[in-house]
């Protein structure tokens, strides 16, 4: 998988809020999450854009699939 590397500081500013991108990483991969409803203005639930993931995963009511739905975009340095 050839995909571009993003530095936490650039994921951040895909949160919803500083940019129009929304996205989030998970396990080392970044998916945008923009076309998602559950994902408007940067915010899930308790989550927000822009952060990686993957330890907050332990406790989601849903399993890891659910990234299947989203575009990997990119790979998190």
């Amino acid at each position: 998988m050839d995909l571009p590397v993003y530095t936490r500081s650039q994921l951040a500013l895909r949160n919803g809020q500083d940019h129009e991108d929304i996205w989030v990483a998970y396990k080392g991969l970044i998916y945008d999450v923009k076309l998602s409803r559950l994902w408007r203005n940067g915010k899930h639930y308790e989550h927000w854009a822009g952060q990686d993931l993957t330890e907050e995963m332990a406790d989601a009511p849903h399993f890891d699939t659910v990234f299947d739905k989203f575009e990997a975009i990119g790979r998190l340095a």
